[in-house]
């Protein structure tokens, strides 16, 4: 079961480290301490948690540069198959899971590796990644 760091957690919610602990004080969100007393957020609550807030958001607001791309997914590149020409990037973010076939020239550029922070962009066919 995959857990977050407060920071962690406030990059995938687009807020800052001290709303997260905020929330979590008032008990929106589920924390945990790990074996050195850092507490950690669920990675299945905070995506329970995501989803919530963004059904109560339907303008889906996202920081980050000007774009026409209206649905973005951040999450963690969870698998990564490169081959000469073409890759394939696994992204899930929150209830959703996310693949992007990009070039190999776009991985290297982005430096993308498993464990890698990203934001997947999707326009009609289109599936766009950013690094985060």
């Amino acid at each position: 079961m995959p857990t977050y760091s407060i920071g962690q957690a406030a990059r995938l919610l687009r807020v800052s480290p001290e709303t997260v602990r905020r929330w979590a004080d008032a008990g929106r969100l589920p924390m945990t301490r790990d074996g050195s007393g850092n507490r950690m957020v669920d990675g299945v609550g905070l995506a329970l948690f995501a989803r919530e807030r963004a059904a109560d958001d339907e303008r889906g607001a996202s920081s980050g540069p000007p774009t026409s791309v209206r649905n973005a997914f951040t999450g963690i590149v969870t698998a990564l198959a490169v081959d000469d020409v073409v890759a394939q990037v696994e992204i899930p973010s929150g209830p959703h899971r996310v693949v992007s076939l990009v070039t190999r020239e776009a991985v290297e550029e982005l430096d993308l590796a498993v464990g890698v922070m990203v934001t997947a962009r999707v326009k009609s066919t289109n599936v766009y990644v950013d690094r985060s």
